[in-house]
């Protein structure tokens, strides 16, 4: 079971994480940090800071030392990268990954956590809709003056 498996998630959520995994290699069961950066649109130096920061969980190894991701990682790596299109600060990011490593006890705190992140994303929704209203009406305007102009021409 994967961090996103482990959850209940709505079928479209799902079938965006179906489409997301559907990039994957098929068949393979380990990646290398290269491939890896290519899925997730990250540097290999992004990738080291997150296991640095603790926002990426242990990474296998191989016997000379090279990580291993595995599926289980890339389900951790979609998530962050939505947690990242959210705004969410990196330091929130850190503290979730904290509390999903301490076990299921900590839920009410990652609900928490969840849920005042949600507050702050729906806020900046309805910003970008005010802008996105203004923009509209300047876009009407500018397009009215020109009909106008092109009628008196």
């Amino acid at each position: 079971m994967t961090v996103i498996d482990s959850i209940q998630v709505p079928a479209p959520v799902c079938r965006e994480l179906d489409r997301q995994r559907s990039r994957r290699p098929v068949g393979r069961e380990r990646y290398t940090i290269s491939e890896v950066a290519a899925y997730a649109g990250l540097s290999a130096h992004t990738l080291r800071w997150y296991e640095r920061i603790g926002l990426m969980p242990h990474v296998d190894r191989s016997h000379t030392g090279q990580r291993r991701y595995t599926d289980r990682d890339l389900d951790w790596l979609d998530l962050v990268a939505r947690l990242r299109l959210t705004g969410m600060p990196v330091a929130d990011m850190v503290r979730y990954a904290e509390l999903v490593r301490e076990g299921d006890h900590t839920f009410p705190e990652r609900e928490r956590l969840l849920s005042a992140h949600r507050e702050d994303v729906r806020r900046r929704i309805a910003e970008l809709r005010s802008t996105l209203d203004v923009l509209d009406y300047k876009i009407e305007n500018y397009a009215a003056a020109r009909n106008r102009a092109l009628e008196g021409a």
